[in-house]
């Protein structure tokens, strides 16, 4: 996930690595290279969200997150 900076929030805003095909890029990575798990908020414009839209579904119905680095100190200082 590469991704810039929103001006109006001051959140990162990223997206999921797309292949050739237009699937998403999958990988498995070592357990001990996570430093610290990531809030994602869904950047949904000006569209309506579904009501009917099960938060299970999120990952896959946006194609755009901002990462909430004002979740909690710790996400603040590790993201920004």
């Amino acid at each position: 996930m590469a991704g810039e900076v929103c001006e109006l929030t001051g959140m990162w805003i990223v997206a999921p690595e797309i292949d050739n095909q237009g699937r998403r890029v999958k990988s498995v990575i070592s357990l001990d290279s996570i430093v610290w798990s990531a809030h994602l908020i869904a950047v949904y414009g000006n569209d309506i969200v579904p009501i009917d839209l099960h938060f299970s579904e999120t990952l896959d119905a946006f194609k755009t997150y901002y990462v909430n680095k004002y979740i909690d100190h710790h996400a603040h200082v590790l993201a920004f």
